[in-house]
């Protein structure tokens, strides 16, 4: 290439030293890049991670009925487990919940969201192995 040895020489520690960098660069950022957090979970990972509740039926305070399924969706396997095991406290939190409402409490996209995290909240206080990050209500129907 050059007629100078040093100078062909020190081409090609340069581009050495320039390709370990680089694939050093690349290897690190592949290795250590972690999941954002806040990133939305994706279907599969709700799906993986959700439990859902036989469908519930209930009077309501305004002498009205209510009958629901909800799917919950908890953080990891452990507290899917446990979210398993406790069917029955579950139900019974949703059954005691649901029997302390009226029907206008209920009423709209307002009052079903309202349910939903008032039972996340009692379910979260009931949890050891993890926590529910949302219930999603799959059925519902007021009379």
């Amino acid at each position: 290439m050059f007629k100078n040895k040093l100078v062909n020489i020190m081409l090609i520690i340069i581009v050495a030293l320039t390709l370990v960098g680089v694939v050093t660069l690349v290897l690190w950022n592949h290795f250590t890049h972690q999941p954002d957090p806040n990133a939305a979970p994706t279907i599969d990972e709700i799906n993986a991670l959700s439990f859902e509740t036989q469908e519930i039926t209930t009077n309501l305070l305004s002498n009205d009925f209510a009958r629901a399924t909800f799917l919950i969706h908890v953080e990891n396997k452990k507290a899917l487990q446990e979210i398993q095991k406790r069917e029955f406290q579950v139900e019974n939190i949703i059954l005691r919940t649901l029997s302390g409402k009226r029907s206008s409490d209920l009423a709209g996209p307002e009052g079903i969201e309202g349910l939903e995290e008032e039972l996340r909240n009692q379910m979260n206080e009931l949890m050891q192995e993890g926590s529910v990050v949302k219930i999603y209500t799959t059925s519902w129907v007021i009379q």
